[in-house]
Parts: structure tokens; C-alpha cells; sequence
């Protein structure tokens, strides 16, 4: 590289610390991390580090965490680091005065093919939309979420028994690589820039809660295994049991060929497995969890007892 830029690293989850990680490891110029603060969760409220604190601490790396990103303090930090590019991976909107502070500019990591899936969760929803390939992207931030000039990008393939967590990382290492690429260009003044054209059609990744995550039994076989597949482990897809005496989080289903010859979400139990009916054919149970219970397979289901023959799903 002609240049060695000095970074400023920003991001929080594990998709973050894959990138975070690579760079350390090919000894890029890391200046300083930058992560969420500490928040309490659970019942017991016990503190949460990100991910990439865990792993900052272990390492001899300045660490930031701001509450406010416009606050005088994180700017006086900014500019006492004097980073020559920021590099931001699943980490929150930035002020213009932040983004627009390092003289090569901010570069974020998308896990889609922009501007397709812009958004909090593109790789829910790309699974979920029932897609066959998907991809990472980098671009320089600009004034909105996800819709500056993009860099560079790769598309991955999107295998048809893939769940999220499988997606996730193979999205995580091909964009690790996709920011090394990206860096080096920059510094060596090689890179290009492409506009993107936004339109309302592009497909979005809104974040998921509890709404968008909630099981709907009246589709196809097709669109519920991509929904669940695409939901599962994280945040996972859930629904409720019996005229809402219980609620299940559904993790694993497999297709089938058997018919449905039952009210959509009606549960057949079969030869020790559980198939639950859909408009068209029926899914096979593999993996559910129960309210106030832990995450368990069909069989121990069935052994405990805990969902007879006739239970609906709704």
C-alpha cells in the first residue's frame, strides 16, 4: 500500500468483531475501536459487553464507547485520534460531523447486495424473501441510511437448507475480506465508485420484532420454511399454541411431501415425528421450544407429551 491509513474501527456485534478481527491479524493501522456502551439484560439485568469489547480487552487497542456520538467529548476524541478513514460494520447512524471528519471518508459494511436489502436485517429478510443469492457491499456513508456511493461487492450463494446463523457467517468472512480489498484500494487511490439507484421497489430489511417474526400458517410450505430458516436461531419465528395458552419458538422444520389435508397450523403426530399443516404441504417439526421451557427436539416432544395430535398452531 502506498499509504498506511490510520482507522478507526466502529461496530458492536459478532458480524463486526469477524472484520475487526482480520484487520488486526494483517496488521492494519488500528488507531482505535469504537463500541456500543454496556447495557444491562436478562432478569438478573447483568451487564452486556459486545462482542467486540470482549474481544478490544484482550488485545492492546484503545477503546471508545459513547453514549452520544455528537457529544464535544467524542469529538475532541476524534480529533485527537485523527483517523485518516473510519470503518463502520453493524454499528448505529453516524452525524455528518463524524462520517465526514477522516480525510478519506467513512466506508461501511452492508451484508446485501446494495440497494437491495438496505436496512437493520438483510440477512433475515433475504432468506426470508426466499432469495438464492445475497452478498456483501462496501460504500462511503453519506447523509442517509445505506445509500452511498458503493465501493465494491461480492455475492455469495444462498443454499436452500441454510438458516441465518450459517448465512451470517459466511457473510461475515466474505465481507472481512471484501473491506481488506476495499482499504487497500483506497489507500492506493485505485478504487471507483458506483451511484445506486434507489427506487420503492428495492427490497428492504426493516428490523424485526415481535410482529414481523410472529408465524402466519396460512401460506405455502415454500414461504414458511424460508420464513422460519430465515428467523432461526436469531431472533427465532415463533407463534402460539392453543387458543393462546402457550407461545413456541420455532427453530428447525424440513419439507415434506405429504399433503395437507388439515386446517392450515394443525399439528399431525406421526410415527414419533410432529408435521404441522400448511395450504398446500405439510412441514415436519424438528426443533421447538416450548414457553418457559428449553429449546428441544420433536422427539423429546413427543416423549414429554407436551403437544398431542389435534393441537393447532396459530
Amino acid at each position: 500500500m502506498k499509504n498506511k491509513l490510520k482507522i478507526l474501527f466502529m461496530g458492536t456485534p459478532d458480524f463486526a468483531l469477524g472484520v475487526l478481527k482480520k484487520l488486526y491479524q494483517l496488521d492494519f493501522n488500528l488507531c482505535g475501536v469504537v463500541t456500543a456502551p454496556d447495557k444491562k439484560a436478562g432478569r438478573g439485568k447483568k451487564i452486556n459487553e459486545s462482542a467486540v469489547k470482549k474481544w478490544v480487552i484482550s488485545k492492546d487497542l484503545l477503546m471508545l464507547q459513547p453514549t452520544n456520538l455528537k457529544s464535544q467529548e467524542f469529538n475532541d476524541q476524534l480529533s485527537n485520534l485523527n483517523p485518516d478513514i473510519i470503518v463502520v460494520v453493524a454499528f448505529r447512524m453516524l452525524p455528518k460531523k463524524v462520517w465526514n471528519f477522516p480525510i478519506y471518508g467513512t466506508i461501511n459494511l452492508h451484508a446485501s447486495l446494495l440497494p437491495d436489502y438496505r436496512g437493520a436485517a438483510p440477512i433475515n429478510w433475504a432468506i426470508i424473501n426466499g432469495e438464492t443469492t445475497t452478498g456483501v457491499t462496501t460504500f462511503f456513508i453519506d447523509e442517509d441510511i445505506d445509500t452511498g456511493k458503493i465501493i465494491n461487492y461480492k455475492e455469495i450463494k444462498i443454499n436452500d437448507d441454510e438458516n441465518v446463523a450459517n448465512l451470517h457467517d459466511k457473510l461475515m468472512h466474505a465481507g472481512a475480506d471484501l473491506v481488506v480489498d476495499t482499504l487497500v484500494e483506497i489507500s492506493n487511490e485505485s478504487y471507483t465508485t458506483t451511484d445506486q439507484k434507489l427506487s420503492n421497489s428495492d427490497k428492504k430489511a426493516p428490523k424485526l420484532d415481535k410482529n414481523t417474526t410472529k408465524i402466519n400458517w396460512n401460506q405455502d410450505q415454500q414461504s414458511l420454511y424460508n420464513f422460519i430458516r430465515g428467523l432461526s436461531p436469531f431472533p427465532s419465528s415463533w407463534c402460539y399454541l392453543n387458543d393462546h395458552q402457550l407461545s413456541c419458538k420455532i427453530y428447525k422444520v424440513s419439507k415434506t411431501a405429504i399433503p395437507s389435508k388439515h386446517k392450515s397450523g394443525t399439528i399431525i403426530i406421526k410415527e414419533k415425528n410432529i408435521y404441522v399443516s400448511t395450504m398446500d404441504f405439510s412441514l415436519k417439526l424438528e426443533e421447538i421450544q416450548l414457553q418457559n421451557r428449553k429449546r428441544m427436539s420433536a422427539k423429546d416432544i413427543i416423549n414429554g407429551k407436551l403437544i398431542k395430535d389435534g393441537d393447532i398452531l396459530y
